[in-house]
Protein backbone atom coordinates (compact mmCIF):
# COMPACT_ATOMS: atom_id res chain seq x y z
CA UNK A 1 0.00 0.00 0.00
CA UNK A 2 1.37 3.40 -0.92
CA UNK A 3 2.69 5.39 2.02
CA UNK A 4 1.08 8.70 2.82
CA UNK A 5 2.82 11.74 4.28
CA UNK A 6 2.07 11.99 7.97
CA UNK A 7 0.26 15.09 9.09
CA UNK A 8 0.35 16.08 12.74
CA UNK A 9 -2.85 17.35 14.32
CA UNK A 10 -2.87 21.15 14.26
CA UNK A 11 -1.62 22.60 17.52
CA UNK A 12 -4.17 25.47 17.76
CA UNK A 13 -6.96 22.95 18.25
CA UNK A 14 -5.37 21.58 21.40
CA UNK A 15 -2.22 22.93 22.95
CA UNK A 16 0.48 20.38 23.64
CA UNK A 17 0.61 19.53 27.31
CA UNK A 18 1.28 16.13 28.84
CA UNK A 19 -2.04 14.94 30.28
CA UNK A 20 -3.74 18.33 29.65
CA UNK A 21 -5.85 19.57 26.73
CA UNK A 22 -6.66 23.25 26.37
CA UNK A 23 -8.51 25.17 23.73
CA UNK A 24 -7.46 28.77 23.05
CA UNK A 25 -8.71 31.06 25.76
CA UNK A 26 -9.89 28.33 28.12
CA UNK A 27 -8.62 26.79 31.30
CA UNK A 28 -6.78 23.44 31.15
CA UNK A 29 -8.96 20.35 31.18
CA UNK A 30 -7.61 16.92 32.22
CA UNK A 31 -7.18 14.55 29.28
CA UNK A 32 -8.82 11.41 30.59
CA UNK A 33 -6.05 10.78 33.08
CA UNK A 34 -8.23 11.17 36.13
CA UNK A 35 -10.09 8.21 37.61
CA UNK A 36 -13.45 9.82 36.95
CA UNK A 37 -12.99 10.06 33.19
CA UNK A 38 -10.44 7.44 32.19
CA UNK A 39 -11.67 4.98 29.58
CA UNK A 40 -8.59 2.76 29.79
CA UNK A 41 -9.66 -0.87 30.00
CA UNK A 42 -6.09 -2.07 30.46
CA UNK A 43 -2.69 -0.59 29.82
CA UNK A 44 0.69 -2.21 30.18
CA UNK A 45 4.30 -1.75 29.23
CA UNK A 46 6.15 -4.92 28.18
CA UNK A 47 9.81 -5.73 27.73
CA UNK A 48 11.12 -9.05 26.42
CA UNK A 49 7.61 -10.50 26.57
CA UNK A 50 7.06 -9.59 30.24
CA UNK A 51 4.71 -7.06 31.77
CA UNK A 52 6.91 -4.43 33.38
CA UNK A 53 4.25 -2.02 34.60
CA UNK A 54 0.48 -1.55 34.65
CA UNK A 55 -0.21 2.17 34.54
CA UNK A 56 -3.73 3.43 35.15
CA UNK A 57 -3.61 6.69 33.19
CA UNK A 58 -2.29 7.80 29.84
CA UNK A 59 0.29 10.06 31.47
CA UNK A 60 1.64 7.18 33.56
CA UNK A 61 1.76 4.99 30.45
CA UNK A 62 3.78 7.59 28.57
CA UNK A 63 6.26 7.90 31.45
CA UNK A 64 6.59 4.14 31.90
CA UNK A 65 7.26 3.65 28.19
CA UNK A 66 9.93 6.34 28.15
CA UNK A 67 11.62 4.82 31.17
CA UNK A 68 11.61 1.23 29.79
CA UNK A 69 14.42 0.42 27.38
CA UNK A 70 13.03 -1.61 24.47
CA UNK A 71 9.59 -1.40 25.99
CA UNK A 72 6.29 -1.84 24.19
CA UNK A 73 3.09 -0.17 25.38
CA UNK A 74 -0.29 -1.79 24.83
CA UNK A 75 -3.14 0.58 25.63
CA UNK A 76 -6.72 -0.67 25.48
CA UNK A 77 -9.46 1.99 25.36
CA UNK A 78 -13.23 1.70 25.44
CA UNK A 79 -15.21 4.59 23.96
CA UNK A 80 -12.46 7.14 24.52
CA UNK A 81 -13.12 10.85 24.36
CA UNK A 82 -11.71 13.07 21.64
CA UNK A 83 -9.37 14.58 24.21
CA UNK A 84 -7.87 11.16 25.00
CA UNK A 85 -7.40 10.34 21.33
CA UNK A 86 -5.77 13.67 20.63
CA UNK A 87 -3.48 13.13 23.60
CA UNK A 88 -2.41 9.79 22.10
CA UNK A 89 -1.99 11.44 18.70
CA UNK A 90 0.41 14.01 20.14
CA UNK A 91 2.37 11.45 22.11
CA UNK A 92 2.73 8.84 19.34
CA UNK A 93 2.49 11.14 16.31
CA UNK A 94 -0.70 9.52 14.98
CA UNK A 95 -2.16 10.75 11.72
CA UNK A 96 -5.17 13.01 12.05
CA UNK A 97 -7.19 11.06 9.45
CA UNK A 98 -6.80 7.90 11.50
CA UNK A 99 -7.87 9.78 14.62
CA UNK A 100 -10.96 11.06 12.78
CA UNK A 101 -11.87 7.48 11.85
CA UNK A 102 -11.35 6.30 15.41
CA UNK A 103 -13.61 9.06 16.70
CA UNK A 104 -16.38 8.48 14.15
CA UNK A 105 -16.25 4.66 14.23
CA UNK A 106 -18.63 2.68 11.97
CA UNK A 107 -15.84 1.93 9.50
CA UNK A 108 -15.41 -1.06 7.23
CA UNK A 109 -12.36 -3.29 7.78
CA UNK A 110 -9.31 -1.66 6.29
CA UNK A 111 -5.59 -1.05 6.71
CA UNK A 112 -3.85 2.28 6.32
CA UNK A 113 -0.11 2.78 6.71
CA UNK A 114 1.17 6.18 7.80
CA UNK A 115 4.97 5.93 7.62
CA UNK A 116 5.85 3.51 10.44
CA UNK A 117 2.35 3.48 12.00
CA UNK A 118 -0.36 1.05 10.95
CA UNK A 119 -4.02 1.88 11.41
CA UNK A 120 -6.25 -1.19 11.16
CA UNK A 121 -10.03 -1.39 11.44
CA UNK A 122 -11.47 -4.80 12.34
CA UNK A 123 -15.02 -5.99 12.88
CA UNK A 124 -15.82 -8.78 15.29
CA UNK A 125 -19.03 -10.80 14.97
CA UNK A 126 -21.23 -12.79 17.33
CA UNK A 127 -24.25 -14.87 16.39
CA UNK A 128 -27.44 -14.47 18.44
CA UNK A 129 -29.32 -17.71 17.94
CA UNK A 130 -32.78 -16.76 19.23
CA UNK A 131 -33.34 -13.63 17.09
CA UNK A 132 -31.13 -15.13 14.33
CA UNK A 133 -29.03 -12.01 14.10
CA UNK A 134 -25.33 -11.29 13.74
CA UNK A 135 -24.13 -8.61 16.15
CA UNK A 136 -20.99 -6.73 15.25
CA UNK A 137 -18.30 -4.99 17.21
CA UNK A 138 -15.59 -2.71 15.93
CA UNK A 139 -12.01 -2.23 17.05
CA UNK A 140 -9.48 0.27 15.74
CA UNK A 141 -5.83 -0.69 16.18
CA UNK A 142 -2.87 1.69 16.00
CA UNK A 143 0.41 -0.20 15.66
CA UNK A 144 3.72 1.59 15.92
CA UNK A 145 7.32 0.54 16.55
CA UNK A 146 6.83 0.51 20.33
CA UNK A 147 3.11 0.83 20.95
CA UNK A 148 -0.26 -0.76 20.23
CA UNK A 149 -3.46 1.18 20.88
CA UNK A 150 -6.84 -0.52 20.63
CA UNK A 151 -10.00 1.59 20.51
CA UNK A 152 -13.39 -0.07 20.95
CA UNK A 153 -16.80 1.57 20.65
CA UNK A 154 -18.76 -1.60 21.53
CA UNK A 155 -18.57 -4.42 24.04
CA UNK A 156 -17.08 -6.81 21.50
CA UNK A 157 -14.48 -7.91 20.79
CA UNK A 158 -13.27 -8.78 24.29
CA UNK A 159 -9.54 -8.25 23.99
CA UNK A 160 -8.79 -9.24 27.58
CA UNK A 161 -8.52 -12.86 26.48
CA UNK A 162 -6.10 -11.87 23.74
CA UNK A 163 -3.94 -10.01 26.24
CA UNK A 164 -4.00 -12.97 28.63
CA UNK A 165 -2.99 -15.32 25.82
CA UNK A 166 -0.12 -13.08 24.78
CA UNK A 167 1.14 -12.65 28.33
CA UNK A 168 1.27 -16.45 28.67
CA UNK A 169 3.15 -16.76 25.37
CA UNK A 170 6.17 -14.61 26.08
CA UNK A 171 8.05 -15.73 23.00
CA UNK A 172 5.25 -14.51 20.76
CA UNK A 173 4.83 -11.28 22.71
CA UNK A 174 8.57 -10.65 22.50
CA UNK A 175 8.29 -10.50 18.71
CA UNK A 176 6.96 -6.97 19.06
CA UNK A 177 3.89 -4.97 18.21
CA UNK A 178 3.16 -6.91 15.01
CA UNK A 179 2.63 -10.04 17.12
CA UNK A 180 -0.05 -8.23 19.13
CA UNK A 181 -1.80 -7.19 15.92
CA UNK A 182 -1.62 -10.80 14.73
CA UNK A 183 -3.16 -12.06 17.98
CA UNK A 184 -6.03 -9.56 17.72
CA UNK A 185 -6.80 -10.49 14.11
CA UNK A 186 -6.50 -14.20 14.95
CA UNK A 187 -9.02 -13.87 17.80
CA UNK A 188 -11.49 -11.98 15.61
CA UNK A 189 -11.23 -14.49 12.75
CA UNK A 190 -11.61 -17.38 15.21
CA UNK A 191 -14.76 -15.65 16.46
CA UNK A 192 -16.26 -15.95 12.98
CA UNK A 193 -16.45 -19.78 13.27
CA UNK A 194 -19.46 -19.83 15.67
CA UNK A 195 -21.23 -17.34 13.40
CA UNK A 196 -20.68 -19.61 10.40
CA UNK A 197 -21.95 -22.60 12.39
CA UNK A 198 -25.06 -20.70 13.52
CA UNK A 199 -25.88 -19.54 10.00
CA UNK A 200 -25.37 -23.06 8.63
CA UNK A 201 -27.72 -24.51 11.25
CA UNK A 202 -30.43 -21.95 10.45
CA UNK A 203 -30.11 -22.62 6.73
CA UNK A 204 -30.63 -26.34 7.39
CA UNK A 205 -33.77 -25.51 9.37
CA UNK A 206 -35.01 -23.27 6.56
CA UNK A 207 -34.58 -26.08 4.01
CA UNK A 208 -36.79 -28.28 6.19
CA UNK A 209 -39.37 -25.51 6.48
CA UNK A 210 -39.43 -24.96 2.73
CA UNK A 211 -40.27 -28.57 1.94
CA UNK A 212 -42.74 -28.74 4.82
CA UNK A 213 -44.68 -25.89 3.21
CA UNK A 214 -44.28 -23.39 6.07
CA UNK A 215 -46.00 -20.17 4.99
CA UNK A 216 -43.63 -17.96 7.06
CA UNK A 217 -40.40 -19.29 5.61
CA UNK A 218 -40.04 -16.58 2.96
CA UNK A 219 -39.64 -13.85 5.58
CA UNK A 220 -37.10 -15.97 7.46
CA UNK A 221 -35.10 -16.49 4.26
CA UNK A 222 -35.07 -12.74 3.60
CA UNK A 223 -34.02 -11.88 7.16
CA UNK A 224 -31.24 -14.47 7.18
CA UNK A 225 -30.02 -13.28 3.76
CA UNK A 226 -29.67 -9.79 5.22
CA UNK A 227 -27.60 -11.13 8.11
CA UNK A 228 -25.36 -13.06 5.71
CA UNK A 229 -24.77 -9.93 3.62
CA UNK A 230 -23.89 -7.91 6.73
CA UNK A 231 -21.51 -10.66 7.83
CA UNK A 232 -19.93 -10.67 4.38
CA UNK A 233 -19.27 -6.94 4.68
CA UNK A 234 -17.26 -7.67 7.81
CA UNK A 235 -15.25 -10.60 6.49
CA UNK A 236 -14.52 -9.90 2.82
CA UNK A 237 -12.65 -6.58 3.25
CA UNK A 238 -10.46 -8.28 5.85
CA UNK A 239 -8.91 -10.30 3.01
CA UNK A 240 -7.37 -7.11 1.60
CA UNK A 241 -6.06 -6.29 5.07
CA UNK A 242 -4.31 -9.66 5.30
CA UNK A 243 -2.85 -9.26 1.81
CA UNK A 244 -1.48 -5.82 2.70
CA UNK A 245 0.10 -7.18 5.87
CA UNK A 246 1.72 -10.00 3.91
CA UNK A 247 3.06 -7.65 1.23
CA UNK A 248 4.61 -5.39 3.87
CA UNK A 249 6.09 -8.18 5.96
CA UNK A 250 9.55 -8.18 4.40
CA UNK A 251 9.81 -4.41 4.22
CA UNK A 252 8.86 -3.86 7.85
CA UNK A 253 10.88 -6.71 9.30
CA UNK A 254 8.15 -9.13 10.28
CA UNK A 255 9.72 -12.43 11.37
CA UNK A 256 9.23 -15.61 9.39
CA UNK A 257 7.37 -17.24 12.28
CA UNK A 258 4.92 -14.36 12.47
CA UNK A 259 4.47 -14.42 8.70
CA UNK A 260 3.53 -18.10 8.91
CA UNK A 261 1.02 -17.30 11.64
CA UNK A 262 -0.50 -14.53 9.53
CA UNK A 263 -0.81 -16.87 6.55
CA UNK A 264 -2.58 -19.38 8.78
CA UNK A 265 -5.08 -16.70 9.83
CA UNK A 266 -5.52 -15.74 6.16
CA UNK A 267 -6.32 -19.39 5.33
CA UNK A 268 -8.99 -19.49 8.04
CA UNK A 269 -10.41 -16.24 6.74
CA UNK A 270 -10.54 -17.66 3.21
CA UNK A 271 -12.53 -20.62 4.49
CA UNK A 272 -14.95 -18.28 6.24
CA UNK A 273 -15.41 -16.18 3.10
CA UNK A 274 -16.02 -19.29 0.99
CA UNK A 275 -18.69 -20.46 3.43
CA UNK A 276 -20.32 -17.04 3.42
CA UNK A 277 -20.40 -17.04 -0.38
CA UNK A 278 -21.94 -20.52 -0.25
CA UNK A 279 -24.56 -19.26 2.19
CA UNK A 280 -25.56 -16.47 -0.19
CA UNK A 281 -25.93 -18.90 -3.08
CA UNK A 282 -27.81 -21.42 -0.95
CA UNK A 283 -30.27 -18.83 0.34
CA UNK A 284 -30.81 -17.51 -3.19
CA UNK A 285 -31.44 -21.06 -4.43
CA UNK A 286 -33.69 -21.83 -1.46
CA UNK A 287 -35.71 -18.71 -2.15
CA UNK A 288 -36.10 -19.80 -5.78
CA UNK A 289 -37.11 -23.32 -4.76
CA UNK A 290 -39.56 -21.93 -2.23
CA UNK A 291 -41.13 -19.67 -4.86
CA UNK A 292 -41.40 -22.68 -7.20
CA UNK A 293 -42.99 -24.83 -4.51
CA UNK A 294 -45.41 -22.06 -3.57
CA UNK A 295 -46.33 -21.68 -7.24
CA UNK A 296 -46.83 -25.43 -7.56
CA UNK A 297 -49.03 -25.53 -4.48
CA UNK A 298 -51.06 -22.65 -5.86
CA UNK A 299 -51.39 -24.43 -9.19
CA UNK A 300 -52.53 -27.58 -7.42
CA UNK A 301 -55.11 -25.60 -5.48
CA UNK A 302 -56.27 -23.83 -8.63
CA UNK A 303 -56.49 -27.16 -10.49
CA UNK A 304 -58.46 -28.68 -7.64
CA UNK A 305 -60.74 -25.65 -7.57
CA UNK A 306 -61.22 -25.83 -11.34
CA UNK A 307 -62.04 -29.53 -11.14
CA UNK A 308 -64.54 -28.89 -8.38
CA UNK A 309 -66.11 -26.07 -10.38
CA UNK A 310 -66.27 -28.31 -13.46
CA UNK A 311 -67.96 -31.10 -11.53
CA UNK A 312 -70.42 -28.63 -10.08
CA UNK A 313 -71.16 -27.33 -13.58
CA UNK A 314 -71.75 -30.84 -14.86
CA UNK A 315 -74.12 -31.52 -11.99
CA UNK A 316 -75.96 -28.26 -12.67
CA UNK A 317 -76.36 -29.20 -16.34
CA UNK A 318 -77.79 -32.61 -15.47
CA UNK A 319 -80.15 -31.16 -12.90
CA UNK A 320 -81.23 -28.45 -15.35
CA UNK A 321 -81.73 -31.00 -18.13
CA UNK A 322 -83.94 -33.26 -16.04
CA UNK A 323 -85.80 -30.24 -14.71
CA UNK A 324 -86.56 -29.15 -18.29
CA UNK A 325 -87.62 -32.68 -19.29
CA UNK A 326 -89.95 -32.97 -16.32
CA UNK A 327 -91.24 -29.43 -16.77
CA UNK A 328 -92.96 -30.20 -20.13
CA UNK A 329 -95.36 -32.96 -18.91
CA UNK A 330 -95.92 -30.98 -15.74
CA UNK A 331 -96.97 -27.96 -17.80
CA UNK A 332 -99.36 -29.99 -19.94
CA UNK A 333 -100.83 -31.81 -16.95
CA UNK A 334 -101.18 -28.52 -15.10
CA UNK A 335 -103.12 -26.92 -17.97
CA UNK A 336 -105.50 -29.83 -18.36
CA UNK A 337 -105.84 -30.12 -14.61
CA UNK A 338 -107.52 -26.73 -14.34
CA UNK A 339 -110.90 -28.48 -15.05
CA UNK A 340 -112.50 -25.68 -17.05
CA UNK A 341 -115.73 -26.75 -18.83
CA UNK A 342 -114.74 -25.17 -22.11
CA UNK A 343 -111.34 -26.61 -23.15
CA UNK A 344 -110.19 -28.12 -26.51
CA UNK A 345 -110.37 -31.90 -26.65
CA UNK A 346 -111.69 -32.06 -23.07
CA UNK A 347 -114.60 -34.32 -24.02
CA UNK A 348 -112.78 -35.95 -26.93
CA UNK A 349 -112.29 -39.70 -26.62
CA UNK A 350 -108.66 -39.48 -27.81
CA UNK A 351 -107.88 -36.41 -25.70
CA UNK A 352 -106.25 -38.28 -22.82
CA UNK A 353 -104.06 -40.53 -25.00
CA UNK A 354 -103.04 -37.48 -27.02
CA UNK A 355 -102.04 -35.56 -23.86
CA UNK A 356 -99.96 -38.50 -22.59
CA UNK A 357 -98.38 -38.97 -25.99
CA UNK A 358 -97.50 -35.27 -26.18
CA UNK A 359 -95.85 -35.44 -22.80
CA UNK A 360 -93.76 -38.44 -23.80
CA UNK A 361 -92.90 -36.96 -27.18
CA UNK A 362 -91.72 -33.60 -25.84
CA UNK A 363 -89.85 -35.23 -22.93
CA UNK A 364 -88.13 -37.65 -25.29
CA UNK A 365 -87.22 -34.85 -27.69
CA UNK A 366 -85.67 -32.79 -24.87
CA UNK A 367 -83.79 -35.86 -23.62
CA UNK A 368 -82.25 -36.42 -27.05
CA UNK A 369 -81.28 -32.76 -27.36
CA UNK A 370 -79.56 -32.71 -23.94
CA UNK A 371 -77.93 -36.07 -24.59
CA UNK A 372 -76.49 -34.83 -27.85
CA UNK A 373 -75.00 -31.84 -26.05
CA UNK A 374 -73.54 -34.15 -23.38
CA UNK A 375 -75.61 -32.62 -20.63
CA UNK A 376 -76.88 -36.08 -19.73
Amino acid sequence: MAERRRRVIPIPFMQRSRGVATAPGTAPVPVADGPTRSTIVDAAVYADGRRISSPTTLAETYRALHETQGGVAWIGLYRPSEAELHSLAREFDLHELAIEDAIAAHQRPKLERYDDVLFVVLRAANYLDVPEEVSFGEVHVFVGPNFVITVRHSESPDLSQVRTRMEHDRELLALGTQSILYAIIDAIVDGYAPVVAGLANDIDEIETQVFDGDANVSRRIYDLSTEVIDFQRATHPLTAVMESLELGSEKYGVTQELQRNLRDVADHLTQVNERVDDFKRMLRDILTVNATLVSERQNIRMTSLAETTYRQGEDVKKISSWAAILFTPTLIAGIYGMNFHVMPELSWVWGYPMAIGLMVLLGGALYLVFKKRHWL
